[in-house]
């Protein structure tokens, strides 16, 4: 059997990309298709590939009917925002995402989110560059780990590794889910399922781990965030419309919670005239919480054995159903 043909559309710069394509089986062949390219200019660069393999980069409609050989739409990322799942269900293609590669890292990024609100490090640092010694410090205003309860809102792969992570700072907790642990996960994490509603009214930290769907979309609105405690804080490095951002910042402002730590928002990039840009006491980031150099390797594994699998015949892994997501 000759070796297969990848198409690889991405945005990413050649550094990224040499450190992608060595991860090729012997014997396949992977052709970089740029992001800028135009549609049709596209279709002739995918339309004999066996495999698309997706990163930062539009997939337009058109060339996807046309790639006939396509067996399946593999994405480099967590999330199928930039790709037509209804379309993919139609053509009969599936399509995968990256197997949580990232989960390390998004756990990682919210571990610093909730530190960084806590500690108020943005304002720390901004302070003291001015020359304005401690003086965004009032002693009431910081608060440590220990002891606060976390709300995991989503405990798939990166929920759980959040789970482990803040229980080294001596946190509890609780956790919602649609998709519940079994009893043996549960005991094994040391966590503790709930009701949407406790979650929201008992937890000091709600941090948000769920893909998009028709379920999540606004899970966090008005109605939850008043639900909060006055001292409580919401954490996103899901999507940014797991959110209701007008609510939130309405929720800031008013403060009737104390801060957020988010690496996504409603749009992106976010607006410069965003009010989130002008409120105390949270931390943005411009969605970068997946992103570090150690991802880039396991992604490309991943990405390349499920490829293989297909190859052989064998069924892809972490593939996406066309209804759950928006």
């Amino acid at each position: 059997m000759n070796g297969a043909r990848v198409a690889f559309v991405t945005g990413l710069p050649k550094s990224i990309i040499d450190l992608i394509l060595p991860s090729s089986p012997d014997g396949w062949v992977t052709e970089v298709v740029s992001g800028d390219l135009s549609e049709e200019e596209q279709i002739k660069k995918i339309v004999d590939a066996d495999f698309l393999m997706v990163y930062r980069a539009h997939l337009y409609d058109h060339a996807l009917t046309r790639a006939k050989k396509v067996k399946l739409v593999q994405l480099l990322s967590a999330g199928y925002d930039t790709v037509n799942l209804q379309l993919m269900s139609e053509l009969e293609i599936p399509c995968a995402s990256n197997g949580g590669a990232n989960s390390w890292a998004v756990a990682d990024h919210t571990i610093l989110l909730m530190l960084s609100v806590f500690k108020r490090l943005v304002e720390s640092e901004s302070s003291l560059r001015k020359g304005l010694w401690a003086q965004a410090i009032t002693g009431t205003n910081t608060f440590e780990m220990a002891g606060k309860v976390v709300g995991i809102l989503g405990m798939g792969n990166i929920g759980q590794k959040v789970a482990k992570r803040v229980q080294g700072f001596e946190s509890e907790v609780q956790y919602y889910d649609s998709f519940p642990l079994t009893s043996e996960i549960e005991s094994s994490l040391n966590v503790t399922r709930v009701s949407l509603d406790q979650l929201f009214t008992t937890s000091d930290i709600v941090t948000c781990h769920v893909p998009l769907t028709k379920d999540t979309y606004h899970i966090v609105n008005k109605k939850r965030l008043d639900m909060m405690k006055t001292s409580g804080i919401v954490i996103n490095t899901s999507r940014g419309q797991v959110i209701d951002e007008k609510a939130l910042i309405l929720a800031l402002m008013n403060e009737t919670i104390a801060g957020a730590g988010l690496d996504v928002f409603d749009k992106e990039p976010i607006s410069i005239n965003n009010p989130l840009l002008d409120i105390p006491g949270i931390v943005l980031t411009p969605h970068i919480a997946g992103t570090t150099w150690d991802t880039w390797f396991r992604r490309a594994r991943f990405a390349y054995d499920n490829m293989m699998d297909v190859w052989m015949g064998k069924t892809p892994n972490s593939v996406a159903k066309s209804y759950e997501i928006i």
